[in-house]
């Protein structure tokens, strides 16, 4: 099912522009929902209420045609590329194609977004194509809200999530402790870089893969960003946090789960049992007719109740509740909307995460993350994963 652009067509129509223009590889979200295309190197999208064209290599060329959403493909040398760069160079050459290319399409106007080439926009320029900046970067917006296909494609992803991250903790659940509260599994002791192989085969073994995730342990968890490195200890909080891709989809899933391998402490019990009552709290605030900030003030209530800092209450504290409440997943693992102080109005069709949590060096960090899917009623919770501190 094609995405529904009529909001992009009406931002078009208020810009004053004839199109919407992209120049840069599928590796940019927008540039492969609009195109419909993957691939590598960057090549122009050109988008109108009533046509789409690419410009592409002759590489591409044939791909482009059978893969992509396009009406039309257009390949360089269609405009004697070769002859304009021993004319003007290989730059000029570029862009005279590139205004080529749009005046077949009837295009004399354009609207890119902020990210787009400023060479590219310079050039285009200087051979009559108007060029405005789109700075409300609408296709952000347009992409938030998912097509029933896109939605199937998310819940895929976090299906691999899941079996990855249940890989993960067998690994903890079969480790046993050595005399200096080491997690050790077959004489080795149990790093975060070996639980990442786990989850990283898993993955693969399920057509997903990532550039990175995080297991982090002890004073490690307490920074919500941290990767993770070297031995896993018992009694200490473990956050692990997927965020996998799926190599023939492109869209993403983004998942969180802590564990203690061992006796926890009574204040990271406390915590855990605190994020868990956020956690519920957020996500019976996620409905169309509420906003991001909305749930993020669910989840923060829990928090204040019991006597700890968040963002909300103290905007300087380091330690307690430290980020916002969840962000949106689909081609990008962080999109639209957001679930924080300025968090706007939630729409049905959007996936969001809602991932409540609390970090202090002294204690650790707890994090507990689900990926949902909001719909006209409230929404729909896709993650079919058990929420457990202690692994036995």
């Amino acid at each position: 099912m094609d995405p529904d652009l009529s909001r992009l067509d009406s931002h078009l129509s208020a810009l004053g522009v004839d199109a919407y223009l992209i120049d840069a590889a599928s590796s940019d979200a927008n540039q492969r929902y609009l195109s419909g295309f993957d691939a590598p190197d960057p090549f122009l999208t050109c988008y109108t209420p009533t046509t789409l064209s690419l410009l592409v290599s002759g590489l591409e060329y044939g791909r482009a045609k059978t893969e992509s959403r396009a009406d039309q493909v257009r390949r360089h040398a269609e405009y004697d590329r070769r002859a304009l760069v021993d004319d003007y160079g290989p730059v000029e050459a570029g862009h005279r194609v590139a205004a080529a290319f749009l005046s077949d399409a009837g295009v004399d106007s354009v609207a890119v977004p902020e990210r787009f080439p400023v060479g590219t926009a310079d050039g285009l320029r200087e051979q009559g194509v108007s060029v405005v900046v789109d700075a409300d970067d609408v296709l952000i917006d347009v992409r938030a809200v998912k097509t029933p296909t896109e939605l199937d494609h998310i819940r895929a992803a976090q299906r691999a999530n899941e079996a990855a991250m249940a890989a993960a903790e067998d690994l903890i659940g079969q480790a046993t402790v050595d005399t200096d509260g080491r997690l050790i599994y077959k004489d080795e002791p149990v790093t975060s870089e070996r639980v990442k192989q786990a989850i990283e085969i898993t993955l693969l073994e399920h057509g997903c893969g990532l550039d990175e995730t995080i297991v982090a342990c002890g004073q490690q968890a307490a920074d919500p960003h941290n990767r993770g490195s070297g031995p896993l200890q018992a009694g200490e909080p473990i956050i692990i946090d997927i965020f996998p891709r799926n190599k023939s989809t492109s869209y993403h899933s983004d998942m969180t789960r802590t564990f203690c391998k061992g006796e926890p402490s009574e204040t990271l019990r406390e915590w855990y049992d605190l994020t868990e009552q956020a956690l519920e709290a957020a996500l019976a605030a996620v409905h169309p007719d509420n906003t991001g900030a909305d749930v993020h003030a669910a989840a923060c209530e829990v928090y204040e109740d019991a006597g700890l800092p968040t963002f909300r209450s103290d905007p300087e504290t380091e330690v307690g509740f430290i980020h916002s409440t969840g962000h949106g997943v689909g081609l990008d693992v962080h999109e639209r909307p957001r679930l924080s102080t300025d968090g706007g109005d939630l729409t049905a069709g959007q996936v969001i995460t809602v991932e409540p949590g609390l970090y202090d060096p002294k204690v650790g960090g707890v994090r507990i993350e689900d990926i949902v899917i909001v719909t006209e009623d409230g929404y729909e919770n896709i993650t079919n994963y058990p929420v457990a501190l202690v692994v036995d």
